[in-house]
């Protein structure tokens, strides 16, 4: 078992206060945005076995089968599944799809073939993987998540008495739901910059006279003035995590986090296409063979549990995301010992084996390694399904 010496990744929509007051240090007055956990190539964490501080990923490279289990290799390959985060969101992150796997596969090895340089600003593939995620709220946290269905967008643009937003409604309005949403989002990407500059400067005004619902899209259009992701935003639902609720976001549901700080849970990727809300590139004709035009109520998770382990259930394999509430004097969870695991501490303090963990500490687990949990607070489990 591994303490992980993990980066931070200093994004500019980081808060500069919930990842320090988490971790228990001063705050550096710097935005801190996600903390990752894993073997990304990105920013892998580091262990320590002895000698010096070693990449993670380099450590699994070196023994895959004796590091992951011979069951996660001959399933996923001879790297780690998973990529494990804490995200503190302190402004709007861009509005974002994820690709499915064949998607990311064909755009990866086309970009490569075109020898764009995996750190270009205009890259869209960093790898050749898929991207479905799950958010599980530490504090409140808002966000979007899918479209709403055209009708409702339709009486939010009109709500407003905007007279240039009138075309879009009236597209959502005439018709099928797939069709609606695809038009309308094409539209608004591809609009003449100048001309959505004001129509975003007139929605911005008359959310903030009018406040409510509407205050968050006069929040965003503080935040990104001009930029079109404004009235992307206004297509999809706008959800509010409490603290242990959760989403899973699959391939191709657009989403953006507004707000809060949370643990995040995806395959080992960092593949986005965005869509707005953002001075990155935006590739539009890409982002449109990825985005799901399908209208849906965004499926809010409780972990499912008996007093145990409680399991957030999602539809996919490369990984599993649990979570444990350790009260003082309980039995130990002796933990199944089949498959690579990172153990997170968020909240009091905890004993995994011999190591120690306070909040925003963290350890990997080896394939094969029994470990006993306890203590009295929080820690989260990530894993994968074999």
């Amino acid at each position: 078992m591994d303490r992980l010496t993990n980066t931070i990744r200093p994004y500019a929509w980081g808060s500069t206060t919930a990842l320090p007051a988490l971790l228990g240090v001063e705050p550096t007055g710097e935005p801190q945005a996600e903390l990752w956990m894993g073997a990304h190539p990105g920013a892998p964490s580091r262990v320590d076995r002895g000698a010096g501080e070693r990449s993670l990923a380099e450590v699994i490279a070196a023994d895959p089968e004796g590091e992951l289990g011979a069951a996660t290799v001959a399933k996923f390959g001879p790297g780690l599944p998973f990529l494990f985060k804490i995200l503190a969101a302190g402004a709007p992150l861009s509005l974002q799809v994820h690709p499915d796997l064949a998607q990311a596969k064909a755009g990866f090895e086309d970009e490569e073939r075109r020898g764009i340089p995996i750190d270009a600003g205009h890259r869209n593939y960093k790898d050749p993987n898929h991207k479905p995620e799950m958010i599980c709220a530490i504090t409140t946290f808002a966000g979007l998540c899918g479209f709403r269905s055209p009708q409702a967008s339709a009486d939010l643009f009109e709500g407003l008495g905007v007279g240039s937003l009138k075309p879009y409604a009236d597209l959502l309005r005439a018709h099928p739901e797939e069709a609606a949403l695809r038009e309308v989002l094409t539209a608004v990407l591809t609009a003449d910059r100048e001309q959505m500059a004001r129509t975003v400067a007139e929605t911005a005004a008359a959310a903030a006279h009018l406040g409510g619902e509407y205050a968050t899209y006069a929040a965003l259009a503080h935040e990104y003035p001009g930029d079109p992701g404004v009235l992307a935003a206004m297509l999809l639902n706008h959800v509010r995590l409490q603290p242990g609720e959760a989403l899973f976001l699959g391939a191709g549901v657009p989403h953006a986090y507004f707000d809060g700080l949370g643990v995040e849970l995806l395959a080992n990727s960092d593949n986005v296409l965005r869509a707005g809300l953002t001075p990155k590139h935006v590739d539009v004709p890409e982002l449109l063979k990825i985005v799901r035009f399908e209208p849906s109520d965004p499926a809010v998770m409780r972990p499912e549990g008996d007093g145990g382990e409680e399991v957030y259930e999602a539809p996919i394999d490369e990984f599993r995301l649990s979570r444990f509430l350790l009260a003082p004097g309980g039995a130990p969870h002796v933990l199944p010992d089949g498959a690579p695991q990172i153990l997170l501490c968020t909240a009091g303090s905890a004993q995994a084996g011999d190591l120690a963990l306070t909040p925003g500490e963290s350890a990997f687990v080896s394939a094969g390694e029994k470990v006993e949990l306890s203590g009295n607070g929080t820690v989260f489990r990530a894993t994968v399904v074999v």
